[in-house]
């Protein structure tokens, strides 16, 4: 694991938000002065946002009294990458320019059959439509009354938001703006948004449609009760080529002295909108340079985390109450703006920073668009009526995290359509749109990953192992090997290391591993760590090999403390042997064991082969394992007089050396009969399966009355393998108490040893069984008949 994969590691794991001191230059540097000219909006963007570090993690306080903390680290890190490659996008980008369109329209409920030419396709398109815009997108207001019914259960929000699409794509596509009905020149809807009377739809043209992706929607409801949608704000995202934009459409708060209300209600719809774009989204638009939130660890992005922003819709900001409705009325009727926008709501609230922190607006040079008699050009003045004072209630904004890249070509309204107390708003923007050349900005993010990778290399640890391979060749039953990996402080700093589990493991490696030590330190200079890693095959470990639910493969994780992973291989083959299998299986094969193979198909070929050595006439078939013969015909062949016979033990080397005969089937040599009764009894313990079931343990106490009746029914109810196996021991058995007096044997001696090994052999688990007064109760009778099979003539 490089330290770039391992920053990747750490950035999906963040859950915090970081905010870029970029954009704050940008938003600070933005146009917000009260008659829409460049200038400060009176407001220190940067210095509200100081913080630039959010974590959920707490400080961490070393020993030694260091405080740190990693997560808000990882973010400082993340955010030196994110300034590296910003400042260098201009290797890998090629810029387009583009036009942008955006409408806002409060319809009032109305949805009268009118020309929407006027508004949506202005004179700067051309009378062909040769300047059109590569983008239009229009947000409507109250497309349906804001009644209880409809805001409760908006059931009719569908069927006008669908008629003003349609009214918007036929004016797009008429023959105003494409004569020659140009394919491509024409408007495809990109994607729409309804929220009770709230609609935005975003259209472009369709040869773009292959460069958009990554759209998404959402809405904000700050109506009644702080969340339903008569007031709120509906919202497009879209990658377009590599530049990202969101539209936000919202009706805020009304009144015109509820200022604080439509603040509130524009703070709930910017901090409650986000998009979840998804992560190779969220690594796209981070490594093209254009997100401003690099280190957010999560694949939701919010309002400001976008190239470009617009922001329109029916804010309801007024004129301010220092100046008399009439007045107010007076001065828009003249077309005398000058003392209105000085007075404006939006510009002053604006400017004492408390909304719309970052956002532009253009030069309003239009008559206010609210409160008109519908159906007319003149301000509502009817006797009848309520008299309010004219506003530009109706605005657009934009914020941009680079202000060169877009300029505003016009805002305006239209006079037409004329059905609603609003008139329509429209701006025509010219953009630069980014166009990133994969190779080349993969080029320039790997130049700063090396670059960091350099400089923090020299600060972390560094180790060298001698090997990550550990090889241990064939290894036998009831074996120990021991292999080694050296481990050398190759860096600057202490290291620290220790063995981890794998994900979703608890233990560092399997049964069958042991290693020692797990954990280490060493300082610059220190003479190299051991660590041991030993195979040791037991019985449960050869049982699990010999049916393939194990193999001796695995992997284990040396950790570097703040530094990599070291991955080592462990493998070895098993060279199989009779000890934990079963008698059931073992007659099956009359050849070595060992020539049989592990691997359950191949087994099943080298048996369909004939190779196998299995007869396939069952009656012919062995009646006890090969093995069990052999060992028991050695014994014969020794002497069955030798003294301390089965009490007695054997040379370990005669032991493993026995075993691997048994195994291969290679002929005995000159062994000690001690060592062969050793490995016979071993044998009989160890079979995964024990001669005598546990289920045949006597239930009943066993006296001189019943000895018979209970000996007849346990033979009765033995397996025929494991009878065979039965019959054949106890004749042996037999026949060595003939020898008693010289080899010191007794029956009772002998019936104990039986019980051991037939009966609670290690495959029994008798080392789990509840050591209850009727488990020992039953176990007792059990050698009770094994001493009367030892003592009877017959069976």
């Amino acid at each position: 694991t490089t330290t770039t994969q391992h920053y990747e590691k750490q950035r999906q794991s963040s859950s915090a938000t970081l905010t870029m001191e970029d954009t704050a230059n940008a938003n600070a540097n933005a146009n917000a002065n009260a008659n829409g000219n460049n200038g400060n909006n009176g407001n220190d963007h940067q210095a509200g946002m100081t913080q630039i570090i959010a974590h959920n993690a707490p400080d961490e306080e070393t020993e030694d009294g260091r405080i740190s903390n990693r997560e808000a680290a990882v973010k400082i890190r993340d955010a030196w990458i994110y300034k590296q490659i910003r400042a260098r996008q201009d290797e890998f980008t090629n810029y387009k320019s583009n036009r942008l369109f955006f409408g806002t329209f409060n319809v009032n409920a109305k949805g009268k059959e009118e020309s929407l030419e006027e508004w949506l396709c202005t004179h700067e398109w051309g009378s062909d439509g040769k300047f059109a815009p590569d983008i239009v997108a229009v947000g409507f207001q109250e497309i349906v009354d804001l009644n209880a019914v409809n805001v409760a259960v908006d059931n009719k929000s569908q069927q006008r938001a669908s008629h003003w699409l349609e009214r918007i794509k036929s004016t797009l596509n008429s023959r105003r703006v494409n004569p020659d009905q140009d394919v491509s020149r024409s408007y495809i809807p990109l994607t729409s948004k309804h929220l009770v009377g709230l609609f935005l739809v975003v259209f472009i043209k369709t040869p773009h449609r292959t460069r958009t992706k990554y759209v998404h929607t959402n809405t904000v409801g700050v109506g009644v009760m702080g969340m339903m949608g008569n007031k709120g704000g509906v919202s497009i995202r879209f990658q377009f080529y590599d530049s990202t934009i969101c539209v936000v459409c919202t009706h805020l708060a009304a009144h015109r002295e509820n200022v604080a209300g439509r603040n509130a209600d524009y703070a709930n719809v910017f901090s409650k909108t986000t998009f979840d774009i998804g992560d190779e989204a969220v690594k796209e638009v981070i490594r093209s340079g254009s997100l401003s939130q690099w280190a957010s660890g999560s694949s939701s992005v919010g309002i400001s985390d976008h190239d470009l922003v617009f922001w329109l819709g029916d804010l309801n900001y007024r004129v301010d109450e220092c100046i008399p409705t009439e007045r107010v009325m007076d001065l828009s009727n003249a077309n005398d703006l000058s003392e209105l926008i000085a007075n404006d709501q939006l510009n002053a609230e604006r400017g004492a920073g408390r909304c719309f922190k970052g956002f532009s607006e253009g030069p309003i040079d239009f008559k206010p668009t609210y409160k008109y008699q519908p159906g007319t050009h003149h301000y509502e003045q009817r006797a009848d009526k309520k008299l309010r004072a004219p506003a530009w209630c109706d605005r657009i904004l934009w914020m941009s995290q680079d202000p060169n890249h877009i300029s505003q070509v016009n805002y305006k309204r239209a006079e037409n359509p004329n059905i609603s107390d609003h008139k329509a708003v429209m701006s025509t923007f010219a953009g630069t749109i980014k166009d990133v050349i994969q190779a080349r900005r993969e080029a320039v993010y790997e130049e700063v990953m090396k670059l960091l990778d350099k400089y923090e290399n020299q600060t972390l640890p560094s180790v060298g192992l001698d090997t990550v391979l550990l090889d241990y060749g064939m290894v036998r039953y009831d074996q120990s090997i021991t292999l080694p990996i050296r481990v050398a402080n190759t860096g600057k700093v202490v290291a620290q290391f220790r063995l981890v589990p794998k994900l979703d493991e608890v233990t560092l490696c399997k049964p069958w591993m042991r290693v020692t030590p797990t954990y280490g330190m060493l300082v610059p200079g220190d003479s190299e760590a051991v660590i041991n890693f030993t195979i040791h095959i037991d019985n449960a470990t050869a049982h699990a090999l010999n049916t393939g639910r194990e193999v001796l493969d695995d992997v284990l994780i040396l950790r570097l403390e703040n530094g990599r992973d070291y991955y080592i291989t462990i493998t070895g083959r098993y060279a199989r042997s009779c000890f934990g299998m079963t008698v059931d299986e073992l007659v099956v094969y009359a050849e070595p064991i060992r020539n049989i193979p592990l691997d359950p198909i191949q087994r099943a070929e080298h048996l369909r082969s004939g190779s196998g050595g299995v007869d396939k006439d069952a009656s012919s078939a062995l009646c006890v394992p090969k093995e069990l013969w052999r060992i028991i015909d050695a014994i014969y062949e020794k002497g069955l007089h030798e003294r301390d016979l089965f009490t007695t033990a054997g040379l370990a080397t005669d032991v493993s050396d026995i075993r691997e005969c048994l195994d291969t089937g290679a002929p005995f040599g000159d062994f000690n009969v001690h060592s062969m009764t050793e490995v016979m009894i071993s044998f009989l313990s160890n079979l995964a399966s024990p001669i005598v079931p546990a289920l045949l343990f006597p239930s009943l106490e066993i006296d001189a009355q019943n000895i018979q009746s209970m000996s007849r029914k346990f033979l009765e109810e033995l397996p025929p393998i494991h009878y065979n196996v039965f019959v054949y021991l106890v004749s042996f058995f037999r026949e060595a108490l003939l020898y008693k007096d010289s080899n010191l044997l007794s029956a009772a001696k002998l019936a104990r040893i039986c019980t051991n090994c037939m009966v609670l052999g290690v495959g029994a688990g008798a080392g789990s069984l509840e050591e209850t007064a009727s488990s020992i109760t039953r176990r007792a009778g059990m050698q009770l008949i094994m001493l009367h099979f030892l003592e009877t003539s017959s069976i």
